[in-house]
C-alpha cells in the first residue's frame, strides 16, 4: 500500500500567515495607542497634579512661628523675654526603627528619659512628615558633636528657635506664669492654622490670660531641598507677625522689695492703687523658677515642687484662702453706721467676755478684763472684739452677708488672671449647700471678728481696702496697663469696668479712717509705732486669725511665740497717704504670732519702697501733723 503524503497548499499557508501578521500588528498598534493615550493623559490632563507633586519633592513648606510678645513692668523693665536657642527636630516618616535611632543619637547628644517620654507623647500630636521637637536648648558642645555625625541621621536636624526667658525668676512667677510645650489636649483646642509651627503656649498667669495677644500670627517660607531633603535656598518667605508687647501696672522694684521683705516666711502680699485699680505688687512666698517649665520640667524637679510642704506652686495671693481675723472690723464698723445700727459716738462695754442674750456661751476679747467702754474709733484702734460681736449679732447674718458682699468678699475680684478663687463669705445658704446643716447665732457672732467659715484671699482683702481708701468706690483690680506692636508707642489695653459707688456717707468713712489711724498712731493701737519716720499718715488694721480653737482658758501671750505662730494667721492691711490714698496693701502670713508684729513690718517695707519709687514731683503734699512728727489730733490721746 502506497503512503501518499498530502502536499501543502501554498496559497492557504500564505493566507494564514497574513492573518496572523495582521493580528499581531493590530495588537502592537493597540498597545502603542494605549501607551500614547496614557502619555497624553498624564502630560495634558494630569499635568497640574503631577507637576505639583514633582515640585513638592523639590520644595518644602516650612511654618514660621511668630515671636512671642514681650512683657514689661510699669517703667519699661523687661520681665519676660525671648532668647535664641537651638533644638533637635525629628521627622518620624524618615525613621524605620525609632528606638534604635534614639539610642544611637543619645550617644552624641545626651537624651534624658524625660526627653524621650515627652517626644513620644508629641508624636501623637504631629503628622508623620512634620518635624517633632526632641530636645530643647542644646548646648554649644552638643550642637558641635551632632554636626560632625549629622550625616548618619538624615531624619534629625538642628533648628533655631526663640525660647521664653524670665529674668526675675521666682519673684514674678505667679503673676507672669509661664509657657510650656503644647500638650495633646491643647493641640485639639488650639486653631491649627494660627498655631502652625508653634511648640509653646501660655500655661498659667498672664501668659495664659493674654495668650491671644502674646501669640501673634505665623508665617511661612518655601524652601528648595536636595534629594536628601537638605535645604538649598529659600524661594519665598512670608514673615510671621510678632505678638503684642504687654505693659503692666506692676512696679518691678516694689515687687522685688515685697518678696525680699518676707525673708522666706510663707504668705502673700498685694498692693493696689485705689485711684484706678492698678496692681502695684502681687507676691506669693515661697515661689518657684518659671524657667524650669518652659522647655519641659524634669520629673525630679517637678516632684520636689509637689512634695514641698509649703506648696510653692500655690498662688497664695489669689488662691490662698485664709480667715481674715480682725481685718474685717473696719468694714463691719462701716456697715453698722451705713445701716443705721450704730453712730460713731455709740459705746459698748467690753468686760473681757460677751454673751448672746439668754445664752451662757461666752465669746472672749483678747484681753482678760476687756477694754472698758469703747466707741467705734477706739474699737478699731484697739481691736476690741466685744464691739464687733454685738454689732454682728445686732446686724444678723442676712444683712451681714449682704453688706460684706459689696466689698467683693465671697467672689472673685475679676482681676485679669486665670483661675482666681472666690473665697468664702459665711452665710446660711452657703453652709446648707456645703455641710447640709443649719446656721446658728454663734456663727454670726464669730463672723464679726473674721473667724468661723470665713475664707479671704490677700487679693480680695486688698481690693476691699481700696474701697475704704477711695471714698467707698469699688474698682476692678487689673495688671495690664497697655499693649504695643513692635516699636509703636503703647496703647491703652482695654476699657476698665466702670467703678461702683458703695457708700455715699463721707462722715461714716471718716470715722472708720480715724480708727485705722489710731491703730498706727495711738499708744493703744495694735500697730503702734509702725508710722515712725514715715512722712505720710498710714491708716491700718491688724488681724490675727486662729487656725484652730483654744484648748484651754489661757489667754495668748508673747512668751510662746513659736506656738502662736503655728496656730495663727497674721494679717495687716493699710493705705497711705491717709488723706490722699495712693497705695493700699494687704499682707497675710500663714505662720505669724500677731498681725502687728509679724505682718505689719512687711507692709512698712513695702511703703518705704513705694515712697522711694515715687518721684518727689508726683508725691502729694505732706500733712502738717506728719511733718511735725505727731499723730492726727483726732486720735491723739485716745483712751
Amino acid at each position: 500500500m502506497n503512503d501518499h503524503r498530502e502536499l501543502p497548499d501554498e496559497r492557504l499557508r500564505r493566507a494564514r500567515f497574513a492573518r496572523r501578521a495582521l493580528a499581531g500588528f493590530a495588537i502592537m498598534l493597540a498597545m502603542v495607542l494605549a501607551v500614547a493615550g496614557r502619555f497624553v493623559y498624564l502630560q495634558v490632563y494630569e499635568h497640574a497634579e503631577y507637576s505639583t507633586q514633582a515640585k513638592a519633592n523639590r520644595v518644602r513648606l516650612r511654618h514660621l512661628p511668630p515671636p512671642r510678645g514681650l512683657i514689661y513692668d510699669s517703667e519699661g523693665k523687661l520681665l519676660a523675654d525671648n532668647v535664641p536657642a537651638f533644638r533637635l527636630d525629628v521627622v518620624p516618616d524618615k525613621v524605620r526603627h525609632m528606638d534604635a535611632m534614639l539610642h544611637r543619637l543619645s550617644m552624641l547628644v545626651p537624651l534624658t528619659p524625660d526627653d524621650i517620654r515627652r517626644f513620644k507623647q508629641s508624636l501623637r500630636q504631629y503628622r508623620s512628615f512634620e518635624s517633632v521637637p526632641l530636645k530643647f536648648r542644646l548646648t554649644e558642645s552638643e550642637r558641635d558633636r551632632f554636626a560632625i555625625d549629622q550625616w548618619q541621621f538624615p531624619s534629625v536636624s538642628i533648628t533655631p528657635y526663640l525660647t521664653r526667658n524670665y529674668p526675675y525668676g521666682a519673684e514674678f512667677a505667679h503673676v507672669l506664669g509661664y509657657v510650656g510645650r503644647i500638650d495633646e489636649k491643647e493641640q485639639q483646642r488650639l486653631d491649627p492654622d494660627l498655631y502652625a509651627g508653634t511648640t509653646h503656649v501660655g500655661k498659667t498667669g498672664l501668659e495664659k490670660e493674654y495668650e491671644n495677644l502674646l501669640h501673634g500670627s505665623p508665617g511661612y517660607e518655601v524652601v528648595e531641598v536636595n534629594a536628601d531633603q537638605r535645604p538649598l535656598r529659600v524661594l519665598q518667605q512670608v514673615a510671621a507677625k510678632p505678638g503684642k508687647n504687654l505693659y503692666l501696672t506692676i512696679d518691678e522694684r516694689l515687687q522685688r522689695a515685697t518678696y525680699k521683705a518676707f525673708d522666706g516666711q510663707t504668705g502673700a502680699a498685694v498692693a493696689i492703687d485705689p485711684r484706678n485699680g492698678d496692681v502695684l505688687a502681687m507676691v506669693t512666698v515661697p515661689s518657684f523658677d518659671p524657667n524650669l517649665f518652659v522647655n519641659g520640667i524634669s520629673q525630679a524637679d517637678y516632684s520636689a515642687l509637689l512634695d514641698n510642704p509649703e506648696k510653692p506652686l500655690l498662688d497664695r495671693a489669689m488662691r490662698g484662702g485664709y480667715p481674715p481675723g480682725s481685718t474685717v472690723k473696719p468694714f463691719l464698723g462701716l456697715g453698722g453706721l451705713e445701716l443705721g445700727l450704730r453712730k460713731p459716738a455709740d459705746t459698748v462695754l467690753s468686760t473681757g467676755t460677751w454673751y448672746i442674750p439668754g445664752s451662757s456661751r461666752g465669746y472672749r476679747d483678747d484681753t482678760r478684763y476687756g477694754a472698758g467702754r469703747v466707741n467705734l474709733v477706739q474699737a478699731i484702734t484697739q481691736s476690741v472684739n466685744t464691739y464687733f460681736y454685738s454689732l454682728a449679732y445686732q446686724m444678723g447674718i442676712g444683712r451681714f452677708d449682704q453688706w460684706m458682699s459689696k466689698f467683693g468678699f465671697g467672689r472673685p475680684t475679676g482681676i485679669d488672671l486665670p483661675d482666681e478663687t472666690g473665697g468664702v463669705l459665711p452665710s446660711p445658704g452657703w453652709k446648707r449647700a456645703t455641710f447640709d446643716k443649719p446656721w446658728y447665732p454663734g456663727e454670726t457672732v464669730i463672723a464679726g471678728i473674721g473667724q468661723g467659715y470665713w475664707m479671704v484671699t490677700p487679693l480680695q482683702m486688698a481690693h476691699a481696702l481700696t474701697v475704704l481708701a477711695d471714698g467707698g468706690v469699688s474698682r476692678t483690680p487689673h495688671l495690664l496697663a497697655a499693649t504695643s506692636d513692635g516699636l509703636k508707642a503703647p496703647e491703652v489695653a482695654y476699657p476698665q469696668a466702670p467703678p461702683v459707688q458703695i457708700t455715699h456717707a463721707p462722715a461714716d468713712l471718716e470715722a472708720v479712717k480715724q480708727g485705722m489711724l489710731g491703730v498706727v498712731y495711738d499708744k493703744l493701737g495694735t500697730a503702734y509705732g509702725l508710722g515712725d519716720g514715715f512722712p505720710y499718715l498710714i491708716a491700718g488694721k491688724t488681724g490675727t486669725a486662729e487656725r484652730y480653737s483654744r484648748t484651754t482658758n489661757a489667754y495668748n501671750n508673747d512668751k510662746n511665740l513659736a506656738y502662736l505662730a503655728k496656730r495663727h494667721r497674721a494679717w495687716f492691711i493699710c493705705y497711705a497717704p491717709a488723706n490722699h490714698p495712693r497705695i493700699a496693701i494687704a499682707v497675710a502670713l500663714e505662720h505669724g504670732a500677731w498681725g502687728g508684729s509679724a505682718a505689719a513690718p512687711i507692709a512698712r517695707k513695702m511703703l518705704d519702697q513705694w515712697l522711694a519709687d515715687t518721684p518727689p514731683a508726683q508725691r502729694p503734699p505732706l500733712p502738717v501733723t506728719a511733718v511735725a512728727g505727731s499723730p492726727p489730733s483726732s486720735v491723739r490721746g485716745t483712751p
